[in-house]
């Protein structure tokens, strides 16, 4: 009797159903309401969503949508979806490739069941988040295992870990990259990051003394800082600047995306922006190697949003350099990954075979 396929389930955060202002509602409840999302006293996590956040929201964010929104859905999802096409025919016919999104649909739950009934022999899970945090790759990875435990049928489950400096992920960053910086000649390179509220960076500092305690926390990765999300940020900027061949004055790294009061990790990018105009910088590229597809905060808010701030800022023109989405280079990469391994084989990130 033949073995069945190695099942590998791809996942990703998540869209909306449309970009509607009732979907994005829908959207935004599921998100965040994940306890690892807002990491706060369930009563005041209700409260912060039902009387703050989802009356008003929604309807900013689907109007952001909106502005991305393609004929075949959301960019999140219709890169993912390609990734996981092209994944499959790298692969090969001994491989099944399903998509799951840790909020909205393509559930986890839905992918799991796909593959399920290929009946697997082998089981590998890729949350698609380069940098480890809590709040996404500790998220859907609870959310994968409880999944898993419910079907009940499928074999053991393989994880593999934060890919921020593995070399094939740097390559294809570089080569998506290389050729547009040489064709727009920027005069300077940001990297943007996804942000995090401190609080949840500092949390994963076992030792208590390291985290934010000097400028200079994440120049290096050592034991007390191994899984922070801001460290590796700074490790994959350090890594694509050197195969880009970049002046160390020439480029700098920030993060975006930041909600409510509270602190985040910084430098922020929008606040970063009118730094880099009074230098006298002109022609700005960006690069956001937190995403491994584009997405609303790729396409958004840095390639409308931030380009409408440099422009008003006097900026010449503002490059966003595309995500990986399915480009080659990306999916043998992943392919590398997931291929066959040894038991004792080390995973990306630190997981086991």
């Amino acid at each position: 009797m033949a073995e069945g396929p190695t099942g590998v389930l791809l996942v990703n955060l998540g869209t909306p159903r449309s970009p509607s202002p009732g979907d994005v509602r829908r959207y935004l409840r599921e998100f965040l309401g994940d306890p690892l999302v807002l990491d706060m006293p369930a009563l005041l996590r209700f409260l912060l969503l039902e009387l703050v956040i989802l009356p008003f929201r929604p309807r900013r964010s689907a109007l952001a949508y909106q502005k991305i929104w393609g004929p075949e859905g959301s960019p999140l999802l219709v890169h993912g979806r390609a990734l996981a096409r092209a994944l499959a025919a790298e692969l090969g016919s001994g491989y099944a490739v399903e998509l799951g999104m840790r909020y909205g649909e393509p559930g986890i739950r839905e992918a799991l069941a796909k593959l399920a009934a290929r009946a697997p022999a082998r089981l590998i899970a890729l949350p698609l988040f380069p940098q480890y945090s809590t709040a996404a790759t500790g998220s859907a990875v609870a959310k994968i295992t409880l999944e898993h435990a419910r079907l009940g049928s499928l074999p053991t489950l393989e994880t593999l870990g934060a890919f921020y400096d593995r070399p094939e992920f740097i390559a294809a960053w570089t080569e998506v990259a290389r050729e547009r910086l040489a064709s727009f000649r920027p005069d300077f390179v940001l990297f943007s990051y996804h942000g995090l509220p401190e609080r949840q960076v500092a949390a994963l500092d076992a030792t208590g003394r390291h985290c934010f305690a000097a400028p200079d926390c994440c120049d290096a990765i050592g034991s007390a800082n191994r899984n922070c999300y801001r460290a590796q940020c700074f490790a994959t900027t350090r890594a694509l600047a050197a195969e880009l061949k970049l002046e160390r004055e020439r480029f700098s790294t920030s993060f975006q995306s930041r909600l409510g009061r509270t602190p985040w990790i910084k430098p922020y990018t929008d606040l970063l922006l009118p730094e880099l105009a009074a230098r006298g910088h002109r022609r700005l590229a960006i690069l956001c190697p937190a995403f491994v597809a584009d997405c609303l905060e790729t396409l958004e808010e840095i390639g409308i949003r931030a380009r409408e701030q440099w422009l008003s800022l006097g900026g010449e023109e503002l490059l966003l350099v595309p995500s990986l989405n399915a480009e080659s280079a990306w999916v043998r990469g992943v392919a590398s990954w997931v291929r066959p391994l040894a038991p004792s084989h080390q995973l990306p990130g630190g997981g086991h075979a």
